[in-house]
């Protein structure tokens, strides 16, 4: 078993929330997607923050395409490791 981990990157809270609900629809993930605020440089608004959903697959049964295209729809993207 591996620890392998997804990052998708959102422009904002509510997309990264909607994604987050959707991503165990659309997956059928064994747990919940970490959501994490990445404020960028020097910004301290909350409005200049991107947010992370990391997942988890251990099962390495994610494919990588796919998530990009679902982060796409919230106009976000995949980082790769």
């Amino acid at each position: 078993m591996s620890d392998v981990r997804h990052v998708l990157v959102l422009p904002d809270r509510d997309a990264a929330h909607e994604a987050a609900e959707a991503l165990g629809e659309r997956f059928a993930l064994d747990e919940e997607p970490q959501l994490v605020r990445d404020a960028l440089a020097g910004e301290d608004d909350a409005e200049d923050a991107q947010w992370l959903l990391v997942l988890r697959d251990s099962d390495g049964r994610l494919d990588a395409g796919e998530l990009d295209a679902f982060a796409g729809e919230w106009d976000g993207w995949r980082e790769e490791p």
